[in-house]
């Protein structure tokens, strides 16, 4: 069993980024906080580095808690402190854990608590690029047998879920026509996986990365499109073309997941939505668009945010993992957690095309 430490090293960001430019990050060590009841004390194993974490570092996005704090919020790890029956345990951090006592949980949808714990954002100064990390033990997601490094689990908590958590809202079901716009990015990799696990008819994938394209050929997506220096017009012509080619619909009842956060990626999206569809918003960005809301009534069409996951969902996206439906090797690798600026440097320059879990080596 490991020892509780008595103190927590640490990479705090101590000042934010903005416009672009990087904000400070610096190595330290902090208290172990003493554990309330129903709080366990988490080994870190591993931490993923999310656009989000991008956006707090670079471009300013507000944290609920200001600096200094450690960011990171997909996490895995062994508990070391807490309820008996989960110390030793392997498991998985919830990327958002609901109060479950307002009345957004008691609507069931606590993924979007207002008073959610979120590593590296609303858990006091407590983030995933640690050694430990104090969390609420009951929302925890045991890994009872590990088929992969413990580290490589941290990427279920966001990356892997957060799709999970959008089919649900778009009420996702065997035989649907799922489009999503990013399918080669962090979060659509698994949005394709995810959809085609749950029994989409046809998923096509729109990225502007031929050689990922490709790969998510093999990864969920039935059809990929290039929509690198591509007009709306032409893309809506070539989409046409797949659906016509595929036997379906090309402006009925399509579920289009826009995973890309980015102006536009969300303009493809907005220009897809048809009748009886649905556009869930999945990636975030910080720039504005314009849309005649008037179509939404003439489509009866649907635009929908979504947010994070539930925690009730995590054991069956790690089911998906386990068993091989959501593949999650083949879009990570790891580094030491010493190199947590270069990484976010090369990150944040577009130099990676996988996600980039970090091992604590403090």
């Amino acid at each position: 069993m490991a020892a509780i430490p008595d103190k927590i090293q640490t990479w705090q960001m101590v000042e934010a980024g903005k416009d672009g430019q990087p904000g400070k990050l610096q190595r330290t060590s902090i208290p172990v906080p003493a554990l309330a009841e129903g709080e366990a004390l988490v080994q870190v194993a591993g931490c993923g580095v999310c656009h989000t974490d991008l956006g707090y570092f670079y471009d300013g996005v507000p944290t609920v808690n200001k600096p200094p704090l450690t960011l990171g919020h997909e996490i895995s790890g062994t508990v070391v402190a807490g309820p008996a029956g989960l110390v030793g345990k392997n498991v998985i951090v919830p990327a958002v854990m609901p109060c479950g006592k307002c009345p957004i949980c008691a609507e069931g949808r606590g993924n979007r608590c207002l008073a959610q714990k979120m590593p590296g954002n609303s858990l006091g100064v407590y983030g995933g690029f640690s050694s430990h990390i104090p969390v609420p033990a009951g929302d925890l997601c045991v890994v009872d047998e590990l088929k992969f490094p413990l580290s490589h689990y941290a990427v279920v908590a966001d990356a892997a879920t957060t799709p999970y958590q959008a089919a649900m809202r778009a009420g996702l079901k065997a035989g649907d026509l799922v489009a999503i716009i990013g399918v080669t990015g962090g979060v659509g990799v698994y949005m394709a996986q995810v959809a085609k696990a749950l029994g989409a008819k046809v998923v096509v994938g729109i990225a502007r990365n031929q050689a990922k394209l490709e790969r998510a050929l093999n990864y969920g997506a039935d059809y990929v499109i290039n929509s690198k220096g591509k007009e709306i017009k032409e893309l809506r012509e070539e989409f046409f073309g797949v659906c016509k080619g595929a036997g379906v619909p090309k402006n009925v009842g399509w579920k289009i997941f826009e995973c890309t956060g980015t102006g536009g990626g969300q303009e493809i999206a907005l220009a897809l939505l048809s009748f009886l569809g649905k556009l869930i918003v999945v990636g975030f960005g910080m720039q504005t668009n314009k849309y005649m809301l008037s179509k939404l009534m003439a489509f009866d069409a649907e635009i929908i945010g979504t947010w994070g996951c539930l925690p009730a969902y995590y054991p069956k996206v790690l089911a998906m993992v386990q068993d091989g439906r959501v593949q999650i090797e083949p879009f990570l690798e790891t580094k030491p957690m010493s190199q947590i600026q270069q990484v976010f440097e090369q990150q944040h320059a577009g130099l990676f095309d996988k996600r980039q879990v970090l091992e604590p080596d403090f």
